[in-house]
């Protein structure tokens, strides 16, 4: 399937036919605008056509949840986006929702029904998880048989809400060998864009904590980095360029494993 022929209805399209998609896939600002993260959005939505699941996208009309204005302590604008999102989604009337981003998820999931914004929300992750389970996606061998994968917890997925096993799960389905790094889990190293660090410089010391936590990666020996998040991504991917690592070692968000794996 190429990304011309891939099918991504927007709400509006099928609205207009009256069709409500079982879910809708939010795509976040990192998979709409950021090069690297947007072979994420297309890596999900070939897996998502692949198994002819009902989905559309706001398109044009998704915003960002807000989540970094919040963070670095804009409330009025965090409401002003909130509500926004919260009136369009409810036009829609769309109560499933599935993100490809752990802040888009916290955000949706556990501020959003603050502000009157309830619905059932999903991280790809744990939907992967899901369908992994259910016998829908099956996996032989694939690029990564029995090769080393690190796993990256995201801060937001993981500390925030206690989601471990499911990236876990899909990297195991690939017949991978899933080396710990020593700092996993609960007791996870930041990657250090979270709290709206991401869009700044960090403060003088040491050293920036991506060199540190790419380090901890690299001294699992694996030859691939796995995430589940834009922002991590980003700060493993710098942290991989400074140790002049990036033509033998990969991060992959775990969708794009999967694609990879079953040749999407």
């Amino acid at each position: 399937m190429t990304e011309q022929n891939m099918k991504v209805p927007t709400m509006a399209e099928l609205s207009a036919k009256g069709i409500e998609p079982e879910i809708l896939f939010w795509v976040g600002c990192a998979g709409s605008f950021d090069d690297r993260y947007k072979k994420v959005t297309v890596a999900f939505i070939k897996i998502l056509n692949h198994l002819n699941i009902s989905f559309a996208v706001l398109g044009t009309e998704e915003t960002c949840t807000g989540d970094p204005a919040r963070r670095a302590g804009n409330e009025f604008l965090f409401q002003m986006q909130a509500m926004a999102n919260i009136q369009t989604l409810d036009m829609y009337n769309v109560k499933k929702i599935v993100t490809a981003c752990p802040h888009c998820f916290n955000t949706l999931k556990n501020e959003y029904p603050d502000l009157g914004g309830n619905y059932d929300v999903i991280h790809h992750s744990t939907f992967l998880q899901e369908l992994i389970n259910d016998g829908k996606i099956k996996v032989e061998g694939g690029d990564f048989k029995g090769k080393k994968i690190t796993y990256h917890d995201s801060c937001y997925l993981g500390r925030s809400n206690n989601i471990y096993s499911a990236p876990r799960t899909v990297i195991e389905a690939l017949d991978a060998d899933l080396v710990e790094m020593k700092r996993c889990r609960t007791k996870g190293l930041c990657c250090g864009a979270g709290g709206a660090q991401m869009f700044k410089e960090p403060e003088k010391g040491d050293k920036d904590i991506n060199i540190e936590r790419t380090e901890e990666a690299l001294e699992t020996g694996a030859k691939t980095i796995a995430s589940a998040c834009p922002f991590c991504m980003t700060m493993l991917s710098d942290g991989i360029k400074n140790k002049e690592k990036e033509k033998e070692v990969k991060v992959y968000d775990i969708a794009e494993l999967i694609a990879k794996a079953k040749g999407l």
